[in-house]
């Protein structure tokens, strides 16, 4: 199973719940904990400028997609070893699909 669209305003209560305190969405809001995610989609794993990467993040190499970001946050640690995300995932598939799909919008 894999990504299919969502509700984008319960994932914007999922992000404010759960990701806010770590990242942002608009363009120059930058880094905070986690990095920016503005521009998310498309981009590789471990590129945002600024932002403090482990090599783990580098070298894995995602293309951040909607399944990618799917998978990857079920269980971020297992999807990327040695990250430093200290998030433990959104076990639910309903969940994941409906942040995403407010990511979709909201990291443009």
């Amino acid at each position: 199973m894999g990504y299919e669209a969502g509700d984008a305003k319960k994932g914007a209560g999922l992000f404010k719940t759960r990701c806010a305190q770590c990242h942002t969405l608009g363009a120059g809001e930058g880094n905070k904990i986690g990095p920016e995610l503005h521009g998310l989609f498309g981009r590789q794993s471990g590129q945002v400028a600024g932002f403090a990467y482990t090599d783990a993040n580098k070298s894995k190499g995602v293309h951040w997609a909607e399944d990618t970001l799917f998978d990857y946050l079920e269980n971020p640690k297992k999807y990327i070893p040695g990250t430093k995300m200290a998030f433990a995932g959104l076990k639910k598939a309903k969940d994941r699909n409906d942040l995403i799909t407010f990511l979709k919008d909201a990291t443009k």
